[in-house]
Formats: C-alpha cells, sequence, structure tokens
C-alpha cells in the first residue's frame, strides 16, 4: 500500500511539472506573438489609421474565434457568473490600441518592456487583494523586489552613452 501511494504521489507531481512546463512554453510563446503582432499592428496603423487597424485586429480575430468556437462546441456564454468577466473582449480592443500607440512612439523592444512590467505590476495587485475571484496571494518581498530588478532593467536597456 505504501508503494502504491509513493507511485501516486511521483504521478502526481509529474502531471503538475508537465503542467508548469507546457504553461511555461505557452507564455513565451504568448510573449513572442505579442511581440510580433505589436509590430504588424503598427505597420498596419502606419499605412491606414488607428482605427482601421484596430478594427482589423478585432474582426480578424472574431472570425478566427468563430471559426474555433464552431468546432470545439459553443458553450453557455449566459452561463458566466461574473457578468463582468466578459469585458475582455472590450478591454482586448484598448491593449490593441495602446500597444499599437506605444509601439510606434518607444519601439517594439522598449514598448514590450514597459507593457511586461506593467502586466507584471498589476497582475501582482490583483493576487495580493484577491480581486475578480483570484486566489489571495499573501504580500511577499520578493515580488517587489522582483519587479525592481525588472524595472532596473528597462533603465539599462535605455541607457545610453
Amino acid at each position: 500500500r505504501y508503494r502504491n501511494d509513493y507511485r501516486s504521489k511521483q504521478n502526481d507531481h509529474i502531471i503538475q511539472e508537465g503542467r508548469f512546463m507546457w504553461g511555461f512554453i505557452v507564455a513565451l510563446i504568448s510573449g513572442a506573438l505579442m511581440s510580433i503582432q505589436g509590430v504588424f499592428n503598427t505597420e498596419v496603423t502606419k499605412q491606414t489609421s488607428l482605427w482601421v487597424s484596430t478594427g482589423w485586429v478585432q474582426l480578424s480575430a472574431f472570425a478566427v474565434c468563430v471559426l474555433a468556437w464552431l468546432f470545439t462546441g459553443v458553450a453557455a456564454l449566459w452561463q458566466v457568473n461574473n457578468k463582468y468577466t466578459l469585458l475582455g473582449g472590450v478591454i482586448g480592443a484598448f491593449i490593441t490600441i495602446t500597444v499599437i500607440q506605444s509601439m510606434g512612439a518607444l519601439g517594439p523592444a522598449k514598448a514590450a518592456m514597459l507593457i511586461v512590467i506593467s502586466q507584471l505590476a498589476v497582475a501582482y495587485v490583483i493576487e495580493l487583494f484577491g480581486l475578480f475571484g483570484v486566489d489571495k496571494e499573501p504580500f511577499e518581498w520578493r515580488k517587489i523586489l522582483g519587479l525592481l530588478i525588472a524595472i532596473s532593467g528597462i533603465v539599462i536597456f535605455k541607457w545610453q552613452k
């Protein structure tokens, strides 16, 4: 019996590590795609306008999602408990606009660094206060230190001779 419990714990650990690795890989791909998308969207904006570019991004994303939705089955969207979470698409439009504008003004690398710093800071505040149904996490100085190190990375990256 002890051996079976040990194997079960080992298997659970392997599954959790696999999920973590998968999440890690997907996050890296997401970051890369966001940078590429920002560059593409900025170029389209230069040749058209902010609203045309943003509209195209949202329309093309909508088309991809509708196709995926049709193949995976239409979920009961209106059964979502917290209706405010349905505003993710609206927020997505503003994300597109702000990424295009920041990349156009700062360049892809500087804009991406600031975007990531902002994401880290806001995500930590959301966890710290348990906002939007996220599990509340205790305050940790090491996370603040990590954020400060990331900010110092921007200073170093921007530093000119």
